[in-house]
């Protein structure tokens, strides 16, 4: 059995389509899970939601416009989004969750609409609209330059919180005294608006806008049910989020059934099982 099942990943992995797949959805699901920490300990989980609908009424837009590449509209869009949230947030009278939310089904509707309105070429609405909300087919249509894009990405968001790991510290839990210490805390969270939006961006091709916020806090929740550092749960939330989602991607290939869905399984797996660790271990300690 153990054969046939390699014997079978070894078939689906011989071709690129696959490939690319497992590389951007594992690159995707570090970069995630990384900035997943910094959004949860902020109080800001909810905001992966609001930008993946944006991102969806984009989309929407892109299609109206028969924009060839999409992520030349849906990036843009999304990135500006993302830093009117994290860097502008404070300069307007509509703050916090009730601006996500507005932002979120404002955007949902729109899209939905156009999608109506306008709909694809093959004319199949619903189709096109289930794809970008689960992303049960995008994954499987990548390109080499959205491969390449996850790799930079992950780099980028690895080395951020390697070479600047004080300052992410400092920001997540106390961004006031790090602007009082003279940290350029508003450069700080434009970069992390941006790095947010690209990540949502090529994160609904692997589990559709309704799903991402899935890859942003399940990992992070899981480390911090174990670990009580803020290094430890960094580590251990990128380490989970990496695992899975190869875990996610590899099963749907067997059993043939929706990336993304799968992955969000993965996730809640993992959660349970780092809930279980997490209550085992304080009974040992108390």
């Amino acid at each position: 059995m153990t054969g046939g099942i390699i014997e079978t990943l070894t078939m689906y992995l011989s071709y690129p389509f696959v490939r690319y797949a497992l590389i951007v959805g594992v690159l995707v699901a570090l970069s995630a899970s990384l900035l997943g920490v910094v959004l949860v300990l902020r109080r800001l989980s909810y905001i992966g939601d609001g930008l993946a609908h944006v991102a969806f009424g984009a989309m929407a837009i892109a299609t109206v416009m028969n924009v060839t590449n999409n992520m030349l509209l849906v990036l843009p869009i999304t990135i500006l989004f993302s830093i009117l949230l994290l860097h502008g947030g404070r300069r307007v009278k509509i703050q916090g969750d009730a601006a996500i939310a507005m932002m979120s089904v404002g955007a949902l509707a729109i899209g939905y609409i156009l999608f109506n309105l306008f709909p694809p070429k093959g004319g199949n609405v619903s189709g096109d609209v289930c794809t970008t909300l689960f992303g049960s087919t995008s994954i499987l249509t990548l390109s080499r330059q959205e491969v390449w894009l996850s790799i930079g990405l992950s780099a980028g968001v690895v080395l951020l919180f390697v070479l600047f790991y004080n300052r992410v510290f400092a920001l997540t839990f106390d961004g006031e005294f790090a602007a009082a210490t003279g940290m350029n805390t508003g450069l700080y969270n434009i970069a992390i608006a941006v790095v947010i939006a690209t990540v949502i961006s090529l994160a609904m091709n692997l589990v559709g806008s309704l799903l991402i916020s899935a890859l942003l806090v399940f990992p992070a929740l899981s480390a911090m049910r174990v670990y009580k550092s803020f290094r430890a749960v960094v580590i251990c939330s990128a380490v989970f989020g990496v695992v899975a989602a190869l875990a996610g991607i590899l099963v749907s290939i067997l059993a043939g059934t929706p990336v993304g869905a799968t992955i969000v399984a993965a996730d809640i797996a993992g959660f349970l099982l780092f809930t279980l660790a997490g209550l085992m271990k304080g009974r040992i300690q108390g």
